[in-house]
């Protein structure tokens, strides 16, 4: 069978991107999308090896999309202000896109060279951003590896409504990063 004209690989990831964007990566299937690009499910098979495939790039795109929100706010900043913006820039990513977000932590099989060379420009970045404080290169990891936690935790409640009170989540957010950072400096 011949593949469609004006059907490629590129088409199919931007609609599982799409897809996956607003209606989250469960939502995304060789069905959904031949449905979504209006043609047969076998017709996929001509440009993709399979949903797996997909769901890899869009978690990628994902990832990338991540940096480079992450990248514009640190730039120019370091120290306490460059993790701050960071920080802030992490979690509106997430508020903007829950459902890409999610498929950058659920899909990514971690040993992937296309998903490890996003990963670590991201983790780059912050270590970059952590110069500041004259870390030992072990701790900065570790200091990496606690502000994601804080931001994916702080994201992860938020989007599944774990913050009932009526107090503003973004003074809330800011008082974490800032005691984060209190601590950090406290090592010095």
């Amino acid at each position: 069978m011949s593949p469609r004209v004006g059907l490629d690989t590129e088409t199919i990831v931007k609609a599982g991107i799409a897809m996956a964007d607003a209606e989250g990566i469960d939502a995304v299937t060789i069905a959904s999308l031949a449905k979504h690009l209006n043609i047969r499910p076998p017709s996929l098979y001509n440009h993709i090896t399979g949903l797996e495939e997909i769901k890899k790039k869009v978690a990628i795109y994902g990832l990338e999309q991540l940096y480079e929100r992450l990248a514009t706010a640190a730039a120019n900043k370091s120290g306490d202000n460059a993790i701050k913006a960071i920080s802030l820039a992490y979690v509106s990513y997430v508020r903007s896109h829950p459902s890409l977000y999610e498929a950058t932590v659920q899909v990514p099989d971690l040993s992937e060279p296309d998903v490890q060379k996003v990963g670590d420009r991201i983790v780059n970045l912050v270590v970059q951003a952590f110069a500041k404080y004259h870390l030992s290169k072990e701790d900065t990891i570790h200091a990496v590896r606690g502000l994601r936690s804080i931001l994916h935790g702080f994201s992860a409640l938020e989007q599944s409504g774990g913050f009932g009170l009526p107090l503003d989540v973004n003074v809330s957010l800011n008082f974490i990063i800032d005691t984060f950072l209190k601590g950090i400096q406290s090592e010095l």
